[in-house]
């Protein structure tokens, strides 16, 4: 895979039919965030030791793979509380607000700032997933469990594309996607034991989801949308990653029968044309 722009449309495309696969599980979501970790984790880090490809990095990357890890983990446990606490849309929606907290990642705290068109593109990108919402959820503050969530998940995810932007560009995608799960596994094993949530007991059709939501929703895709996230700008990456909610909204209304209305169509045209213009200039350099 040479082209970054491909690497991300079918990482996208793969992470798309996570919220799906989630609501069809009946785990919880702790448990089914720790597999999807734990066994994409198992899988690449044989292949990666055997190939020799694995990098060794220095403390302070170190550091960093590891806070990235935690909040690459936080987010996906948080985001599968709120998929099973409302919509596949809705909650894949509110995670993707990962782009504002991006942008003000980047401009606090990074040399790289946002161009003018990311935030021309990030007005526009939000303003289509207030009309996707409805502009009645934040105008009435009608924010429940399932709400706070997934905006929490958005945070972490924010985080999480700021911290890997760093090290990807002291290491290769694939190390780095090896590290990053073996941390979230670790981490998120500790959760579901403070919390008391199953690793076992579940059925051989639910074993066979959760193998799904490893190799392709974890694997395949990060490790895809990693090596875009190094080839191209973290704020850009993020904000592509909106169109996550068009294809999850889509699955859902033919897998899940989740309704999809004029607004929300309306919506969805909105966020990628303000996703559209994020790349505007550099298509005429």
């Amino acid at each position: 895979m040479k082209n970054p722009r491909l690497a991300l449309l079918i990482g996208i495309f793969c992470i798309s039919v996570f919220p799906i696969l989630v609501k069809w599980t009946p785990v919880s979501g702790l448990s089914s965030a720790f597999y999807r970790m734990a066994i994409a984790a198992a899988i690449a880090l044989p292949i990666v030791l055997l190939r020799k490809k694995l990098e060794i990095p220095n403390q302070k990357t170190a550091l960093i793979i590891v806070l990235a890890g935690i909040c690459f983990g936080s987010d996906i446990a948080v985001w599968n509380i709120a998929i099973q606490q409302s919509s596949a849309t809705q909650a894949t929606l509110l995670t993707n607000l990962a782009p504002i907290w991006v942008g003000l990642g980047m401009f606090f705290f990074l040399p790289e700032k946002p161009k003018r068109n990311f935030w021309i593109g990030a007005f526009f990108a939000i303003s289509g997933m207030i009309v996707l919402i409805g502009y009645e959820t934040f105008y009435q503050l009608k924010f429940d469990i399932g709400f706070c969530f997934g905006v929490l998940s958005g945070i972490f995810y924010a985080a999480y594309i700021l911290l890997s932007k760093y090290v990807l560009n002291q290491m290769q995608p694939i190390s780095f996607m090896t590290y990053s799960m073996s941390v979230s596994s670790v981490f998120l094993a500790v959760v579901l034991l403070i919390f008391k949530q199953p690793f076992y007991g579940f059925s051989a059709t639910v074993w066979s989801i959760l193998f799904v939501q490893g190799v392709l929703c974890q694997l395949i895709a990060w490790t895809l949308i990693s090596y875009a996230t190094q080839k191209m700008e973290a704020n850009r990456v993020s904000l592509s990653l909106l169109s996550q909610v068009l294809i999850t909204s889509i699955i859902a209304w033919i897998f899940l029968k989740e309704t999809i209305t004029l607004q929300m169509i309306l919506g969805g045209l909105i966020i990628l044309f303000g996703i559209s213009i994020t790349f505007y200039r550099r298509n005429q350099n």
